[in-house]
């Protein structure tokens, strides 16, 4: 099985593995967007998408073009719950190119649980606490096997978006508690 060269990928079947776990995540908000933008079906699409790449129904090749239009989405949303709902189908659908994506995926789940629940201070530890109940043994050896987060740059893991502030946070829980036995 031929590797990329960040170990942010992983191989082929690790992220049809951690694709299912990404799309039972991003599904689980995607009621919040689909409130806000009921005719817009690309996040919808993508979680579909995800998972028939878990099962080996497509291509990682063919998956690469189109996992950035469900990120898309994010603009037909009203609110920022809406948006992250978007964003964590997106990323659900990037898993076919790099596993990481499952951890943005997670993260932005959470984020939309919590901007849809402000007055609830558990809203996102419960959502990981939840995401982390769904992942399977073979998801979760191939999580472990990911960087922590900030030690690969060349990645979603590296300085961007799900580094810095909620997102970041939320990666990390859930990095230290997948390493918890």
């Amino acid at each position: 099985m031929a590797r990329s060269l960040s170990p942010q990928a992983l191989g082929e079947t690790e992220r049809r593995v951690v694709a299912a776990w990404a799309a039972d995540c991003a599904e689980r908000v995607l009621p919040l967007f689909e409130a806000e933008a009921p005719d817009d079906d690309r996040p919808r699409d993508a979680i579909a998408r995800s998972r028939a790449f878990a099962r080996g129904e497509l291509t990682a090749a063919g998956e690469i073009q189109r996992r950035l239009v469900a990120g898309r989405a994010a603009h037909s949303a009203t609110s920022p719950a809406g948006m992250a709902a978007a964003r964590a189908a997106a990323q659900a659908a990037g898993v076919a190119h790099m596993g990481a994506h499952a951890l943005g995926a997670a993260a932005y789940a959470a984020k939309a649980v919590a901007l849809a629940r402000p007055d609830d201070p558990d809203a996102r530890p419960s959502e990981i606490r939840w995401q982390l109940c769904q992942v399977s043994p073979e998801a979760m050896a191939a999580l472990r096997r990911l960087p922590r987060l900030g030690e690969d740059l060349a990645g979603p893991l590296g300085k961007g978006l799900l580094a810095a502030g909620v997102l970041g946070e939320t990666i990390r829980e859930i990095q230290t508690a997948l390493r918890v036995d």
